[in-house]
């Protein structure tokens, strides 16, 4: 074999390789798989979202969007796939192989209304409504099942669970919490002015220089803004400034506007070029706060900048 073959079969297997062990975009992950079914609209899948050289794909989260009731043309977006890849894994580590009954996927903003006004067990700041949530069940399990399963999520500190007595699991990519029905406190008559306003990013895997969206949810209240520029910090207790990194927009005014919900969901910008590999988060500052209460800034969850 020539010298010019070997270097050229040579290339072929390091890129098979690399494509092969790519690292997937989300910290908790399943095996890519995951079967759905909505008990309100009676929609179900078996789907693999995501495709055999580590990419994700986007034809299936059409149809994930589908089986929630989640109006994606209309967002803009898909259900959270952060969401997507938690309930995967979590379902994993008991059967890959269950059906997960959907009992409350979407919820418009109209709609979470009109359970909070008959008493439901509905925050009006609802992770439910920016497609970050969903209520289900797994074929076959039981009660005690459900709360050994909400036992072992809340323990990661990881996201939002919630379990009510029965079979049915809350499990949201917003804040990590837990509750129970006990103290699951959401009509308390308390104002929330924006206190749980959560950020987040798109993924939680990057490589320097790459755009990324990041987005607010759990929010109460609209009419507030964000400075037009965000803060790279390091993932530390006392967090360190690494760069700043302006918004992508074409607005000039310091103090962006949040005047409803789809101003809150898509917040652009890009990584700088020159990052170093290693843990870092986003942080947000807010302007034209209407509440004391609200806080400053958020800092997004933790994003590891990889190597090229």
């Amino acid at each position: 074999m020539s010298k010019q073959c070997l270097l050229f079969l040579t290339l072929i297997i390091f890129i098979v390789s690399s494509i092969a062990h790519a690292q997937p975009p989300f910290f908790r992950t399943g095996d890519g798989k995951i079967k759905l079914k909505n008990t309100h609209n009676g929609r179900e899948i078996s789907i693999t979202y995501v495709n055999a050289d580590g990419t994700l794909n986007e034809a299936a989260y059409q149809q994930i969007d589908s089986v929630f009731g989640f109006p994606t043309k209309e967002k803009g977006e898909n259900i959270s796939r952060r969401l997507i890849s938690l309930l995967d894994h979590f379902v994993d580590e008991i059967d890959s192989e269950k059906v997960i009954y959907i009992t409350s996927g979407y919820r418009s903003p109209a709609y979470n209304q009109k359970l909070r006004d008959r008493g439901k067990t509905a925050a009006k700041s609802s992770t439910h409504i920016d497609g970050m949530a969903l209520d289900f069940y797994l074929e076959g399990r039981t009660p005690s099942n459900a709360k050994a399963l909400w036992e072992k999520i809340r323990a990661l500190d990881c996201c939002g669970v919630g379990h009510y007595g029965g079979k049915n699991i809350h499990l949201d990519a917003g804040r990590p919490r837990f509750w129970q029905q006990a103290t699951a406190k959401v009509n308390t008559g308390d104002p929330a002015h924006n206190r749980f306003i959560y950020y987040s990013t798109d993924y939680d895997r990057y490589k320097a220089g790459d755009a990324f969206r990041s987005f607010l949810t759990s929010i109460s209240d609209f009419g507030f803004g964000i400075k037009n520029k965000l803060e790279i910090v390091t993932d530390e207790e006392k967090p360190r400034k690494v760069a700043k990194v302006k918004i992508a927009t074409s607005h000039k005014k310091s103090c962006l506007d949040v005047t409803e919900r789809k101003a809150a969901r898509f917040i652009k910008a890009s990584f700088p070029d020159n990052i170093k590999p290693g843990r870092y988060r986003v942080k947000v500052s807010f302007c034209d706060r209407q509440f004391e209460d609200m806080p400053e800034d958020k800092l997004s969850n933790p994003v590891e900048i990889v190597a090229q």
